[in-house]
Formats: C-alpha cells, structure tokens, sequence
C-alpha cells in the first residue's frame, strides 16, 4: 500500500484499516455519533479528513480501551466536545474515568468468563460442585446444579436495558431483513 500524507483524506477502507476497525463498524459509529461526518462523492463514497480519523480513533479508544458504552461516548462528546475526544485519539488527552458503580469494573475483554451452568453435553463429564473449605453446606449431587439467584441493582439494570436497546438499534442498522 502506498504510504499517503499525513494531511491526505481517507477512504473507509483506509481508515478502516488505520483503526483496527470493520468498515461496518465506521459506518455504525455515523448513525451514533452525529460529529463524524465523512465527505461523501458520487455514489456515496465516504473520504474521511485527518480530523475525522483523529475523532475515530478517539471514540475507538474510548470504547475499546476505557470501556464506554456508545452512550457513555455520546455523553463526554456532548459535555467535552470532538476536540476533547480527538485529543484522547492522539494521546494527547488522558480520558476521563467512568463514573458511577461500573467504573470499578474491569475493562471490555478483561473480566474472568463467567462459569457453565448446566447439565453436561454428550461425551462431557459434569462438574462436580465444590464448597469452600469453610462452608458447611453439602456438596449437590452429579448432574444437579444449584440455581442462585442474586437481585442487580437499579443502576446495573438500566445499564443492562440501555446495552440492550443499544444491541436492538445496532441489529436493525445491520439487519434490516431481522425481526422486530
């Protein structure tokens, strides 16, 4: 690939390529974030200025790296401003920290993946469940499972209804044939 000027605008598949990102994902971010605004030529064809890529990578490094969800980026954007989520992009801002109870929670990609629960598939043995050391409940037998049951905070859980409409938005832009 030939090398362009720092200053040269991009087609999606370059910028694409320059962020580490799918080109659906650009075009997904474009109906998110109303600051991102590509040129478009004949036939639609998207050129992105170094400002867009800088407001990309930003976004990009807010979602992936400090763990906002598409609302969360819409917020800082709306409060702080393109300028402020560019800087982040180039290293040259340190992002804000997460507010409220998620904040405590560890990035996307680095939470432990949450145990099986279930009966064993063909050719699995199941699991027998251990107590802690200290516990002085009784360990359950081969092929039952213990169902616990822990109540999410009000916040957790409009956190959870946001994700979903999110998820919901997202599937429509991506799926129009899905249904409703």
């Amino acid at each position: 690939m030939v090398e362009k000027s720092p200053d040269a605008f991009r087609t999606i598949s370059e910028a694409a390529e320059e962020l580490d990102v799918p080109q659906h994902v650009l075009r997904f971010w474009e109906t998110r974030f109303s600051q991102i605004k590509p040129m478009k030529r004949a036939g639609g064809r998207r050129y992105y200025r170094p400002a867009d890529v800088e407001l990309l990578n930003g976004i990009r490094s807010l979602l992936y790296k400090e763990g906002y969800t598409i609302r969360g980026v819409q917020k800082i954007l709306k409060e702080d401003g393109a300028a402020y989520v560019a800087g982040v992009g180039r290293g040259e801002v340190e992002p804000r920290k997460r507010e409220g109870e998620m904040a405590s929670a560890p990035p996307p990609g680095m939470a432990k993946a949450a145990p099986r629960v279930g009966k064993a598939g063909p050719g699995e043995t199941p699991a027998t469940p251990q107590a802690p050391a200290s516990s002085a409940q009784p360990l359950l037998p081969l092929g039952e499972v213990k169902v616990v049951v822990n109540r999410l905070s009000e916040n957790h859980a409009d956190m959870l209804r946001s994700a979903l409409r999110d998820l919901g938005d997202a599937r429509r832009i991506l799926d129009p044939g899905a249904p409703r």
